[in-house]
């Protein structure tokens, strides 16, 4: 087997806590997600359940999506100002004689 065989994106897999969340796939991502598992199991010699990828395989994609990060670190940026702002005026208000600004 070449280098390239040996290796798929999603590598083994770490323990977690976990949340339940309920999905509905299509009969043919579900065949590829069973064929996803039995590879994974043979490549890393651990026989691995689908459910146990899912999670996994979302997290490496979200991981590795750069519009999300860019968006998420605008949205970061946004929330921030608006805490600051926010700060800014209730030290403004804490400052006034009466506690009100006009």
């Amino acid at each position: 087997m070449s280098k390239e065989t040996n290796r798929l994106s999603l590598g083994a897999l770490p323990r977690s806590d976990a949340v339940k969340l309920t999905v509905t796939l299509s009969t043919e991502l579900k065949a590829q997600l069973d064929t996803y598992a039995e590879v994974h199991g043979r490549v890393h010699q651990v026989p691995v359940d689908v459910v146990a990828l899912i999670p996994h395989m979302l997290a490496a994609f979200i991981a590795r999506d750069r519009g999300f990060k860019t968006l998420r670190k605008k949205s970061a940026g946004q929330h921030k100002s608006q805490a600051v702002a926010g700060a800014i005026f209730s030290s403004l208000d804490s400052n006034s004689p009466s506690g009100k600004t006009s």
